[in-house]
């Protein structure tokens, strides 16, 4: 339980990790504010969560919002892979300029998009980063100033995490690309490999991990990166048999089918997000298993809803049942 008046400023808390993150943190008890932009007035309280109108991108807009909060949540990030490269970090600029000023702690939803290959094999903190992608090697740089920011004084705790699913998911290879939301399931794509492992991350069981972290930011290190385990899918074939056998209980029917990427690449010169998908493709050729002994020894046990039940709630909440 958070301290009373214990205030947290949420970025992105409109997208699937921070919307996520922000309930839960209003649940344990933080005097919760989250930056919108186009709010009708200039603040409102809405589900015991105080709303500003604000921009990420505008640093007396996050400055203002932050006044007075111990905690800032890096949740935000520009929606369908656009734009990446002019926004991503002026917008954690922005972020550290308000924790420097309010001594607060930033909190950042990580990504395997900072490792290549080379680092599959044994996928723990130290591990090498060598990106592939543009986006890659953005988040290397987002993460390098975080570190520089650790030196002078601002703390900063980093969980990385496999291919998000839940309830309120966003853009996530679980809602684009596996299944259409707002639809009844009758197709499945498989975006990997035959035989090839790949590991998702339960968006509710990464916010509980994020503020089980946040309980003990005191003890941690200036900069602290954690790897979550997860739902490991061994083959890639157990995330569509646990939605296939969620689905038949409902009395609905699955067809698995290979996801089409020979099409996705045939559009990709015309669609932008397209091409993004087509750059991430290799994390779907080799598997890919972060190890969580760090995150392991620091709380002991790593919040885990079991894979059935999570992917109930999941496709509940992206009205497909």
């Amino acid at each position: 339980m958070a301290a009373l008046g214990n205030k947290v400023l949420v970025l992105g808390a409109s997208g699937g990790i921070g919307s996520e993150v922000a309930r839960q943190l209003r649940d344990s008890g933080w005097q919760v504010q989250a930056l919108k932009r186009g709010l009708a007035m200039a603040a409102q309280q809405r589900d015991g969560i105080q709303w500003l109108r604000g921009d990420a991108l505008e640093r007396d807009d996050v400055l203002r919002a932050a006044r007075g909060c111990s905690v800032i949540v890096h949740a935000v990030n520009p929606p369908g892979y656009r734009h990446w490269a002019e926004q991503v970090l002026p917008m954690i600029d922005n972020t550290i300029a308000a924790a420097r000023v309010e001594n607060a702690t930033i909190v950042l939803p990580g990504t395997v998009y900072n490792y290549g290959p080379d680092a599959f094999a044994a996928l723990d903190e130290q591990a090498a980063q060598h990106p592939l992608t543009r986006k890659g090697r953005i988040r290397v740089e987002l993460e390098q100033r975080l570190q520089a920011a650790a030196q002078q004084g601002v703390r900063a705790i980093v969980l990385r995490a496999g291919d998000f699913f839940g309830p309120q998911t966003g853009s996530s290879w679980f809602s684009q690309g596996m299944i259409k939301p707002g639809r009844a399931v009758r197709v499945v794509n498989l975006p990997g490999d035959p035989g090839i492992g790949h590991q998702w991350a339960y968006l509710p069981d990464v916010a509980r991990t994020m503020i089980e972290l946040l309980a003990r930011r005191q003890t941690l290190a200036p900069f602290a990166a954690f790897h979550m385990a997860g739902h490991w899918d061994a083959d890639g074939t157990q995330m569509a048999a646990a939605i296939t056998r969620v689905v038949e209980r409902t009395g609905g029917q699955v067809k698995l089918r290979r996801f089409p990427w020979w099409l996705v690449g045939l559009v990709s010169p015309l669609v932008s997000t397209f091409r993004e998908m087509l750059e991430m493709r290799y994390l779907w050729r080799k598997p890919l298993r972060m190890n969580n002994a760090h995150l392991l020894n620091v709380l002991g046990t790593e919040p885990h809803t079991p894979l059935e039940q999570a992917v109930e709630a999941t496709l509940k909440g992206l009205r497909c049942l």
